[in-house]
């Protein structure tokens, strides 16, 4: 990967806070004119970058205000079986993230429900998938940080 001088970090961040920034003002807050602009950021898309441009959704609204991270201990780790969970698991509209981890769990998933008893019945679902050997969750008390950009980038 090239290194990023100052006008590709500054069209970064300005995408990662504003998604639908128009190109001339992108091309303005970066202090480019707009031809050059717009060469970096397809530059930045075709390096892969740039992966795409999406909406951040309340999951809230949708699904339920109840943020629970979910921690999934299978009884073989066999690419198979892997396979089959994690297809499994992309059927189930509450789970808003799911990550294949090193440590004591296999999977750690994210998923929002409106109450604990949306929570029992995603609990259900899960427990009936093939080959779980343990489950353990943990509630969300507050939220104090959600970054959509590093902490270090300027």
């Amino acid at each position: 990967m090239r290194p990023l001088d100052r006008a590709d970090s500054e069209i970064l961040k300005t995408l990662a806070k504003d998604g639908r920034i128009s190109w001339r003002d992108l091309a303005e807050r970066i202090g480019l004119s707009l031809t050059p602009t717009l060469r970096r950021v397809r530059q930045l898309e075709q390096e892969g970058i740039i992966k795409g441009y999406t909406a951040q959704i309340d999951q809230t609204r949708l699904i339920g205000s109840m943020a629970v991270f979910i921690s999934i201990t299978l009884e073989r780790q066999v690419d198979e079986v892997l396979g089959a969970f994690e297809t499994a698991v992309l059927a189930l509209p509450e789970i808003m993230g799911g990550y294949l981890m090193s440590g004591g769990s296999d999977y750690m998933l994210h998923a929002f429900v409106r109450d604990l008893e949306h929570y029992r019945l995603l609990l259900g679902q899960l427990t009936r998938l093939e080959g779980i050997a343990h489950i353990q969750s943990s509630f969300v008390l507050k939220t104090f940080t959600q970054r959509i950009e590093p902490a270090n980038s300027s």
